[in-house]
């Protein structure tokens, strides 16, 4: 018999955490993962996820733009507005998919920078280059056409869409690769090798690697950024308990006054809209710089006005909607490197949702269905044609730790939200006017957060151990060192052939991915008891952990029984099953 536990239940004073700090963790918890609330709580916070998602949205297709011989002119900016709406597409379709059918963690599906270094290496090559300019010609209804480099007369529009349908056929089938490894179970069984060490390196690296994008963003004006912080940190922090009066109508009670914690629940939501305004007053006052060069002219609140200007009212994006994607072998191996990596990076943050959560670290089949979706996504993705494959936002990871909110509903109302936001152009570019200091505030306090949870994972190691002290400190230090090296020393890798020297620079310039790879080889060769390495703390930990929402490893079934007679023989359809727990170890083993 399948046994799920109410998301309303409390622990029972015998289980093992009752009075652990998970349940301390888990008591702070607004709504837990199973939690249900009201509709337009969950739309509001689902905003404010979007919100908090869009600085790493609109980075993809501005910088994509130059590169693909986007113009600046009409044809170019509405080609922006067009991979936007179909970037809050796909991405919203995705977000929902993984929360209802994925790992079912309250994560969002994002644009992976990942994906640029080998989409920007493709379209460096001699037959990708752009043009020098337009020709003296009014063809085709009086738009400029262009000489392309196979000698043909083409319009802008055409110009930068042969471009991008060879980044869509690479991820396209290159993603495939990504679904094979998930739904066969390949991610679950590596995950054995996987201990806590390995998990805190490729999540604290995760966070520390951003901090040059939140540095950058919030330099665009000081002011602005520190203003966001302030007012983030004061909401979510210093008045984390403080109840506002709230006017509410229930049937029970009828109209009546109570205390709600709205101040916390809506911090980001909040800051951002009073910063925006900040801005908004500074740009109509002529306080803020009109030279883009200027210092503090990312402040302003109209520098993106065309990008609102020239999106529909109303598009449905389509896979081919830019021509039938060029698959080339270049440029499908060098798209496999960023998938793999796009794999890493998720499991890292799978688990350190999970544990923001307050819910067990994910079964193996939960964490083959996360990786077969975000898998179908990148195809989806290529087909459409974003130009980069889709994540798991750490960000909006990091975000639960603010709110507390860590309902999937929530996550279900975003991906929703951006999938309407993705058919109604000119709602889904309102988000894109969001000046770039007010994004970096944010980075600083959620990044922030991303290297806490990874670090909370070394409660379960033996921090005595020189060892451990030696697998941790290298592994971190070689993470951060040789991505910086390499980055300054793009010509350092040079094995003669291009493909190679792309993996090899993808794989080796990823911290998360260098540091987490070097952590596994040490944590697993290196002697050391499983006491010593955490393995056995951990486990118990994975067996044991319920918190005071009442979420166990249920919380990962899907929302339809798959308890058939064979379905334990497929890798991500297993259920969780209290009675049959040990005859299905293999299954639930980390």
């Amino acid at each position: 018999m399948d046994i799920r536990v109410n998301s309303n239940s409390l622990p029972r004073s015998s289980d093992p955490v009752a009075s652990g700090d998970d349940a301390t963790t888990s008591s702070n918890l607004l709504h837990g993962l199973n939690d249900k609330p009201a509709l337009h709580t969950c739309f509001l916070l689902g905003i404010q996820h979007c919100m908090l998602s869009v600085g790493g949205l609109i980075g993809v297709p501005l910088i994509l733009a130059n590169e693909i011989c986007m113009p600046y002119s009409e044809v170019g900016y509405t080609g922006r507005a067009l991979i936007l709406n179909s970037l809050f597409f796909v991405f919203g379709l995705m977000t929902f998919l993984q929360t209802t059918f994925g790992t079912r963690l309250p994560i969002l599906q994002g644009a992976s920078f990942t994906f640029l270094p080998p989409a920007l290496a493709l379209l460096s090559l001699p037959q990708n280059q752009c043009p020098n300019g337009p020709v003296n010609d009014t063809g085709h209804g009086g738009s400029l056409l262009y000489n392309d480099t196979d000698g043909a007369l083409v319009d802008g529009s055409e110009l930068w869409m042969r471009r991008m349908r060879q980044i869509q056929g690479a991820l396209a089938v290159a993603s495939i690769v990504e679904v094979i490894l998930g739904a066969c179970g390949a991610i679950g069984y590596i995950m054995k090798f996987i201990g806590p060490l390995t998990i805190t390196t490729a999540i604290t690296l995760v966070g520390i690697s951003l901090f040059n994008s939140a540095s950058g963003t919030a330099s665009t004006h000081w002011g602005i950024a520190f203003l966001t912080i302030a007012i983030l940190v004061i909401l979510s922090q210093y008045l984390r308990n403080f109840e506002m009066p709230c006017p509410l109508y229930t049937r029970e009670k009828g109209c009546h006054v109570s205390g709600t914690q709205f101040l916390k629940l809506f911090s980001v939501f909040i800051t951002v809209i009073v910063a925006w305004m900040v801005c908004w007053a500074l740009t109509i006052s002529g306080s803020l710089p009109n030279d883009p060069l200027e210092y503090g002219y990312a402040a302003r609140t109209d520098i993106r006005i065309s990008v609102l200007n020239n999106s529909p009212w109303f598009r449905i994006p389509y896979p081919g909607q830019w021509g039938v994607p060029v698959v080339t072998a270049a440029g499908v191996v060098g798209m496999l490197t960023a998938v793999l990596s796009g794999i890493v990076g998720s499991v890292g943050d799978y688990y350190a949702c999970a544990q923001l959560c307050s819910a067990p670290p994910l079964p193996k089949h939960a964490l083959n269905r996360g990786i077969t979706v975000e898998g179908i996504g990148c195809v989806l993705a290529g087909l459409i044609g974003t130009g980069c494959g889709t994540t798991s936002y750490a960000e909006n990871i990091a975000a639960i730790g603010i709110t507390r909110v860590a309902s999937r509903r929530v996550l279900q109302a975003a991906g929703i939200t951006f999938f309407i936001f993705g058919m109604l152009g000119k709602v889904g570019a309102v988000f894109v006017l969001i000046p770039d200091p007010i994004l970096g505030g944010l980075f600083f306090v959620t990044f922030g957060m991303i290297v806490s949870i990874g670090l909370a994972n070394l409660k379960h190691v033996d921090l005595t151990s020189t060892r451990n002290l030696f697998v941790f400190g290298f592994s971190i230090f070689s993470g951060m060192s040789i991505p910086l090296w390499l980055a300054r020393n793009r010509d350092a890798i040079n094995t003669g052939s291009e493909e190679a020297d792309q993996i090899l620079n993808v794989l080796i310039g990823t911290p998360n991915i260098l540091g987490g790879v070097i952590a596994a080889f040490l944590d697993n060769t290196l002697p050391g008891s499983q006491e010593e390495r955490g393995i056995n703390s951990w486990s118990s930990d994975i067996s044991s952990r319920r918190d005071v929402k009442g979420c166990d490893k249920s919380c990962y079934d899907l929302p339809f029984s798959t308890n058939w007679r064979y379905s334990h023989h497929i890798p991500i359809l297993p259920e969780y099953d209290q009675k049959q727990r040990k005859k299905r170890s293999e299954i639930h083993r980390f």
